[in-house]
């Protein structure tokens, strides 16, 4: 064709040499691969092109447990405490033994101390436990458990019924404990009885004297509970004994005199405080208060001497049975004896006076109210007192010769009569009684800290004291947590009552 570009004959392009690249065996492979050819012999598994990072696991370290014996046994004594946490008085006497028998352990560590360090020191061992009388270590022991176990006998268990299995499983451990203790007792007499003279035989009993003198032989004032107590039965309230036209009277059944106030059974028990009604009737207000004043009367008297038993056998009868060769500390010693009556003093007011009972005392007192003497004259108007009439405050009344004027809110309190002019002043406070307490404890608590940090240099000083300040410590933490919070509502309710006026 004329004029065009012939392209290349057949035969010439069969003649003509294209270039073949090369190909390794490898990209053969490869290519095969990808094409969906057949497996090479030679070629390598797809697992072997793919990195695999090892999991490095963390060492744990050899933490040790307890064998099955041990744990079961930590499990029962917790499932026992939760079983006797409920019963707060069982609680709290057995705070308070552990507390006094390390009060005991540290007077004897003041008494038997040795110096075992010193190079030519005649015994090994921190106390001389050889001059140490078991004996008497033991009926110390009992005579400080009497509360517990009394506690245990009458509170533990007494809501379950005879045909109850727990009624019967209780029954046989409190009579294997009554005769532990009377066995301990009989063991640890005779051989005191035997050892000693008639002068410390007179120690030990000494206590059981006051206690015949203080409450007489047939009135158990320490352990009896009676439900019959009226210091724990609530006065009729005025709904309840109103008349038919709606005004409220006194139920002359219910008065009490004052023989029956004076009769009141005061117990280590105190299950049930007195409660308090708002009366209306002024006769009724002051036999409310006479037997609130019993009741407390016999709780103060209670608390001192149970008290000042405690810090007699914990302190004073091992310094009278210390041998005669002996030497010790005495005024250390004395000082501890202290210690322990004030701490026991502070811990039985907070357990049995509580907040919630002066706040009871509180609410009768402001019924109550206090006259105040009136000396000069004056040109007021004044009226005649009369036992029926609920006096308000600031009037001026004459009663027996005497000018007084009424002090409390309502007054209903007879002006002549000095018990209920000091009812008054102790409780119109809420908060008096537990100030004293938080006082007495910080001032003890201080005290202790002084002779730590300044004086003490003896290593059982030192041991003696820290013990103590561990437990003052939980003493007054619960004293001051009682006063900021009921310091909190009562400054609450002052607030309102006056944001009403």
């Amino acid at each position: 064709m004329p004029g065009g570009r012939r392209g290349l004959s057949r035969q010439q392009l069969s003649r003509s040499t294209v270039p073949v690249p090369s190909i390794s065996p490898s990209q053969t492979a490869t290519l095969r691969a990808r094409n969906g050819g057949g497996h090479s012999p030679t070629s390598p598994p797809l697992a072997a092109l793919i990195t695999i990072i090892p999991i490095k696991h963390t060492p744990f370290p050899d933490i040790p447990m307890e064998n099955n014996i041990v744990f079961e046994s930590i499990l029962l004594i917790y499932l026992l405490l939760a079983l006797f946490l409920q019963y707060v008085n069982i609680v709290f006497e057995s705070i308070l033994l552990i507390y006094l028998l390390l009060a005991l352990f540290l007077q004897y560590v003041n008494i038997y101390k040795t110096v075992w360090w010193m190079p030519f020191a005649a015994t090994n061992t921190a106390l001389n436990f050889y001059l140490i009388d078991i004996h008497l270590v033991v009926f110390i022991c009992v005579i400080l458990a009497r509360r517990l176990v009394w506690k245990f006998f009458t509170e533990a268990f007494v809501s379950y019924g005879y045909n109850t299995l727990t009624f019967w499983i209780v029954q046989p451990i409190k009579v294997v404990l009554l005769l532990t203790l009377l066995g301990s007792l009989t063991w640890t007499l005779l051989p005191l009885y035997s050892n000693n003279s008639i002068l410390n035989l007179l120690f030990l009993c000494y206590p059981f004297g006051i206690y015949l003198l203080l409450y007489g032989i047939g009135n158990d004032q320490m352990y009896i509970n009676s439900e019959d107590n009226p210091a724990t039965q609530p006065y009729p309230s005025p709904q309840s004994t109103a008349k038919s036209n709606g005004e409220p009277r006194h139920r002359e059944d219910s008065k009490p005199t004052s023989r029956d106030a004076g009769q009141l059974m005061s117990t280590n028990l105190w299950p049930d405080f007195p409660q308090h009604q708002c009366l209306l009737c002024p006769q009724s207000i002051r036999d409310e208060v006479e037997v609130m004043k019993a009741d407390f009367n016999n709780r103060i008297k209670e608390i001192l001497f149970n008290s000042m038993l405690c810090a007699y056998y914990v302190g004073f009868i091992p310094v009278c049975f210390v041998q005669k060769y002996l030497h010790y500390d005495v005024w250390w010693s004395c000082q501890h004896i202290l210690f322990v009556w004030i701490n026991t003093f502070v811990m039985l007011m907070a357990q049995y006076i509580p907040p919630s009972y002066c706040d009871t005392l509180h609410r009768c007192a402001m019924h109550l109210g206090k006259w105040q003497k009136v000396d000069g004259y004056t040109n007021t108007p004044q009226h005649t007192w009369t036992e029926l009439t609920t006096w308000p405050c600031g009037v001026l009344i004459r009663h027996n010769r005497n000018l007084f004027k009424a002090v409390g809110p309502q007054n209903v309190a007879i002006p002549s009569d000095a018990s209920h002019t000091r009812f008054y002043m102790l409780f119109s406070n809420p908060l008096c009684l537990l100030n004293c307490l938080a006082l007495l404890e910080i001032t003890v608590v201080c005290y202790q800290l002084f002779l730590l940090l300044f004086t003490v240099y003896k290593w059982d000083h030192i041991l003696s004291v820290s013990l103590m300040l561990f437990v003052n410590y939980y003493v007054l933490f619960k004293l001051l947590r009682d006063r900021f919070i009921l310091g909190k509502v009562y400054a609450t309710s002052v607030e309102a009552s006056q944001n009403l006026k």
